[in-house]
């Protein structure tokens, strides 16, 4: 039986998943650990998220897990190390699988008690070339590890065997995870679906005086009765000036009048994320200003999305948001000049500081590299991505004194502009032929 915002469990694809990650670490190790679990004031436990490149391969949601694959071995080549049944731990924290579960469940080659790890580790490393292993995500595992490449260094002399060397995990890792796979897509679309719904129980709540925070519980709310596990991240409800600041999450101010709300949240859903943004008037209508910034974001966001294809270089779509964007300022007054010179100034940056887009999938900011041997990355099939334009006028004095960039220096007074903030995202698929626009059935 599936949890709340947990998928049917198929073990045969993370099966999968572990033989072509064998395959690729040829006469390699690879060391995984669970995510620790995280304290809030004292002893107070945070929810539990499972660390997602064990979960890639495993499917394992249990903290203490430590998953060890063994590419140049005839045994033993995957095994994972779990946490031993205890009757009185069970009754405060939960049931466990213990080894016999996990191998049964999880449909692995042979799991062990995690209390074995001390004395099995080095010994299934002892053959490897290299270990694959995250530095600093684990302290007592990363002993171990180094416990190894020590051992190495003093019997490779004589016997040439032992691990050499520490590789991170993402060189393999994170080129799988970036071209998602047909249960991958349908766990993120419904994570985009469920994201909607609590879009639309926010925009409900919103209105002149409202708080932020009501806003917020309007959303996380919809988002658990609609089978969340949760917010895939802190959610932002912005409203007025606090829509300039990009990571603004306290969620504590009223909504003064004539004020625009931009909303960034995203639901998680069977590990998987949404990540949408809108921004919309408290009052349900735009100013004339307001009306002119959100028309210009829409615009790049529109054109971004149109250039999503096959073989598009992912920093085309980041150009295109960036020239439509810089367009839309001059128009408004907001910068003076020819639209490529500013842009080569990076004039535009005051403006729209950030990228437009990024990776989404286990995590919100999903691992893949956006440059691949000196060149900007072409999209492919399977890959999902964000596209977020914005565009933020904070007051003169807002902010501290700091870098801008561009030597076209803007107007000292925005004028009507004035703490205008407006993002507009939505999460892409790149499809064989195009793209398909995930979160199309919420208006901008």
């Amino acid at each position: 039986m599936s949890s709340i915002g947990a998928p049917a469990f198929n073990a045969g694809r993370f099966a999968d998943r572990r033989a072509r990650v064998l395959e690729a670490l040829g006469s390699d190790a690879m060391v995984l650990p669970a995510a620790p679990p995280l304290l809030r004031a004292g002893d107070s436990e945070l929810p539990y998220r499972p660390d997602s490149e064990l979960y890639y391969l495993t499917g394992c949601r249990e903290p203490g897990a430590v998953l060890v694959l063994r590419g140049f071995a005839d045994s033993d080549r995957e095994l994972l190390f779990v946490r031993e049944r205890d009757r009185t731990q069970e009754q405060w924290t939960g049931l466990r699988m213990g080894p016999d579960g996990a191998a049964e469940r999880l449909g692995l080659g042979g799991a062990r008690a995690l209390g074995r790890l001390d004395d099995d580790l080095p010994g299934l490393l002892d053959g490897a070339d290299r270990v694959h292993v995250r530095l600093g995500a684990h302290a007592g595992v990363q002993r171990l590890v180094e416990a190894a490449l020590a051992q190495a260094r003093q019997r490779g002399a004589r016997k040439g065997t032992g691990p050499r060397g520490v590789i991170d995990p993402g060189g393999i890792l994170d080129e799988m995870r970036l071209r998602k796979d047909p249960a991958e897509i349908e766990a993120i679309r419904e994570a985009v679906r469920v994201s909607i719904v609590g879009f639309e129980a926010a925009f409900d709540v919103v209105g002149v005086g409202v708080g932020e925070w009501e806003v917020e519980a309007a959303l996380l709310g919809a988002f658990r009765r609609a089978g969340a596990a949760g917010p895939a991240f802190a959610p932002i409800v912005a409203s007025g000036t606090n829509a300039c600041i990009l990571h603004y999450i306290e969620n504590n101010a009223r909504i003064p009048g004539d004020a625009l709300v931009l909303i960034d949240a995203g639901a998680e859903v069977g590990m998987y994320a949404g990540d949408l943004t809108r921004t919309v008037p408290a009052s349900g209508r735009f100013t004339p200003a307001q009306k002119a910034v959100h028309e210009a974001v829409d615009a790049a966001r529109r054109a971004s999305i149109e250039r999503i294809a096959p073989g598009v270089e992912i920093a085309e779509i980041h150009r295109v948001a960036t020239r439509v964007l810089t367009e839309g300022l001059i128009e408004m007054g907001l910068l003076e000049g020819v639209c490529e010179e500013l842009i080569e100034q990076g004039a535009h940056r005051r403006y729209f500081p950030h990228q437009t887009s990024h990776w989404l999938g286990l995590n919100t900011h999903d691992p893949g590299d956006y440059m691949v041997e000196g060149r900007s990355r072409r999209l492919e099939p399977g890959m999902v991505l964000t596209v977020e334009p914005g565009l933020y006028i904070a007051p003169p004095g807002f902010f501290g004194e700091g870098e801008e960039g561009g030597e076209s220096a803007p107007p000292p007074d925005p004028g009507p502009f004035a703490g205008i903030g407006v993002r507009i995202e939505d999460d892409v698929l790149v499809t064989a032929d195009g793209h398909e626009v995930l979160s199309r059935d919420l208006p901008t």
